[in-house]
């Protein structure tokens, strides 16, 4: 009975089931029922707008006297075939046609006109040749140069100028722009990050470089109404003439670096024919600057500042352009130190410096030159306590050789300047101060002091060999200043002066000889007077002479490498380029003429060279 009663009420639930899934199913018929009808009230209702927009056209047509070519169609359609047309125009639709188009077709099929008789006829084809045209293309190579500051504002003017102007902005438009000028606004920098920028290394490069541009800018004097017919000479006639011998050109000094010290070297660049080096000593009025000063001055442009600054903690006694490194400049120190500055570098300290050793200089260096070739160079230098070294620039912590300059075994050179001849790199020519010429050799089995030149009375203050290169050789010959108020020339192949020029009246600290005129060179003494000698003119007086304002004393004299200029120091820390005039130029007769006096002069002892012309 249990049993029976567990299974009918098993039924009876699964019948309930079964009803429910079936009124479900029923629901979801009459849903469907019901959209497919409203579907079709949709698809009756575009037919009989198609119907209506058919007849009112028609209509238009009779009333003006057309009469419509399509008869009129059947009122009704049944159901089937408007659910054909239907169908049709649907089909016709998902190809990119209107359905119009399917109802105009379906009429047509209707028609009793729809049926078109097809016939042949003949097509007559008729080529027109097209029109040639004639073209060409053009190319031209134009350099891409980066638009200019100037270029970019002019075009910019044309194109505000050319625009139509702005329709009035909204409110969206000025809110962006208003967001934008904000997003464009630099940020402020805090005190800390502007010091952290002023000491950037980048900065401190540009800010370097920049002022030194602008600078020799408003340096620049450039007289635009010159007049070249020669109305402006007559003002100017005594600045200005053809034939003037001695003008000073520039004047450079520095307030702070300059004052107070006395000029103790000069040099011009070998790469660069404007720039000359002056090595100064220490300003005993202001102990807490450097004691060695270098400063490189600039021809080119007329500013009052030097192009480069270079100090050391040791005065400088002498200092050079590297010859075959343009950026090196190479300092000889009273502490015995050699010292390399490199003006790449943002540091005004050297960049390389010879220990203080036993195996380097432990005296002052009045000598520092750099011999050589560009691919084999040396620098060499020399200490009062007559020891020379040879250095490579490339490192300088020791020296590659070295030599005592001993004369006699016994008695030690105190040198105090040293000149190398034109071409020779292993025989050199040193003065003393004890008066003494001395001639030395690098290399060979007599390296060392050879052969000594007595003749002055009193230290050796200036050596130079003669530069000039020419038709004859005069390689042998060599000038020397001293404090006996003389200058002397003299010859290798004699121990004896050839002659004695003895027209200064005080210590002569300086001479050189002219690198282009064989004839000519130059001396400055402790009055302030700059001569300049022509042995192939006179012998007793010179050439040209200036003297200097105020008669400060002439330290140093350098001519430049094209013989154009001649560069002066004194001891007040300015330095005077002169340019030389017509004395200056040299011709073929003027080698011929000083080897004939030169050969007189070897012949025998005199005190004055023949002044014969040359026949």
């Amino acid at each position: 009975m249990l049993s029976f009663s567990s299974s009918s009420m098993s039924d009876k639930s699964e019948l309930k089931a079964e009803l429910e899934r079936k009124k479900q199913r029923i629901a979801q018929i009459r849903e469907e029922k019901k959209r497919k009808e409203e579907e079709k009230k949709k698809k009756d209702v575009s037919d009989s707008d198609l119907e209506r927009k058919r007849r009112e056209a028609e209509a238009l047509l009779q009333s003006v006297g057309i009469t419509p070519d399509i008869p009129h169609v059947p009122a009704p359609m049944s159901p089937s075939n408007k659910s054909v047309g239907s169908d049709a125009g649907s089909q016709d639709s998902g190809d990119g046609n209107a359905g119009p188009r399917s109802v105009c077709a379906c009429i047509c099929q209707k028609s009793p006109r729809g049926a078109v008789r097809l016939g042949m006829s003949k097509l007559t084809q008729v080529d027109f040749v097209p029109r040639e045209m004639v073209s060409y293309s053009k190319e031209t190579q134009t350099p891409t140069e980066a638009m200019t500051q100037a270029d970019q504002k002019e075009e910019d003017e044309d194109e505000e100028i050319t625009a139509p102007p702005p329709a009035d902005d909204t409110q969206e438009e000025k809110d962006d722009q208003g967001e934008q000028q904000e997003e464009d606004t630099p940020k402020e920098l805090t005190e800390e990050e502007k010091l952290q920028v002023l000491h950037s290394e980048e900065f401190l490069s540009f800010f370097e470089r920049g002022s030194r541009i602008v600078e020799r800018v408003l340096a620049e004097q450039v007289d635009v109404c010159f007049d070249y017919s020669g109305r402006d000479l007559e003002d100017k006639e005594g600045d200005l003439q053809a034939g003037a011998k001695l003008v000073v050109n520039r004047q450079f000094a520095d307030e702070r670096w300059t004052k107070n010290r006395v000029v103790t070297c000069l040099d011009w660049s070998p790469q660069y024919p404007e720039l000359l080096v002056a090595s100064y000593n220490n300003n005993e009025d202001a102990p807490h600057e450097p004691d060695g000063v270098a400063l490189v001055w600039n021809m080119k442009y007329k500013k009052g500042t030097p192009e480069y600054i270079f100090h050391c903690q040791s005065e400088v006694m002498s200092a050079g352009f590297a010859k075959f490194h343009p950026n090196l400049v190479v300092g000889g120190t009273y502490s015995g130190q050699i010292v390399l500055w490199d003006n790449r570098s943002n540091k005004r300290t050297p960049v390389q410096r010879t220990p203080l050793s036993a195996a380097a200089h432990t005296h002052p260096v009045y000598c520092v030159n750099v011999v050589g070739t560009q691919n084999a160079n040396n620098l060499i230098s020399i200490s009062t306590d007559g020891k020379m070294c040879s250095w490579s620039l490339d490192m300088l912590s020791q020296p590659q050789d070295s030599l005592e300059l001993v004369f006699k075994q016994s008695k030690a050179v105190a040198v105090t300047s040293m000149a190398f001849p034109l071409a020779d790199v292993n025989n050199f020519v040193v003065g003393s101060e004890d008066g003494s010429v001395y001639t030395a050799c690098r290399h060979g089995s007599k390296a060392g002091i050879t052969e000594v030149f007595e003749g002055h009375h009193g230290p050796v203050t200036g050596l130079s060999c003669h530069s000039a290169g020419g038709p004859v050789d005069f390689s042998h010959l060599f000038i020397s200043s001293s404090f006996d108020w003389t200058v002397k020339l003299w010859s290798t192949k004699s121990t004896r002066p050839l002659y004695s020029f003895e027209d200064c009246c005080d210590y002569v600290y300086d001479a050189m000889w002219s690198p282009t005129h064989p004839a000519l060179f130059a001396c400055v003494d402790l009055s302030g007077r700059l001569d300049l000698w022509n042995l192939n003119n006179d012998t007793e007086v010179p050439t040209a002479s200036v003297s200097v304002e105020g008669s400060p004393a002439l330290n140093r004299v350098r001519w430049s490498h094209s013989g154009k200029e001649i560069a002066t120091g004194d001891s007040e820390g300015q330095v005077r380029v002169y340019d030389v005039g017509e004395v200056r130029h040299p011709s073929v007769r003027n080698f011929y003429s000083l080897k004939h006096r030169s050969n007189r002069a070897e012949c025998g002892p005199r005190k004055k060279m023949s002044l014969t012309p040359l026949l």
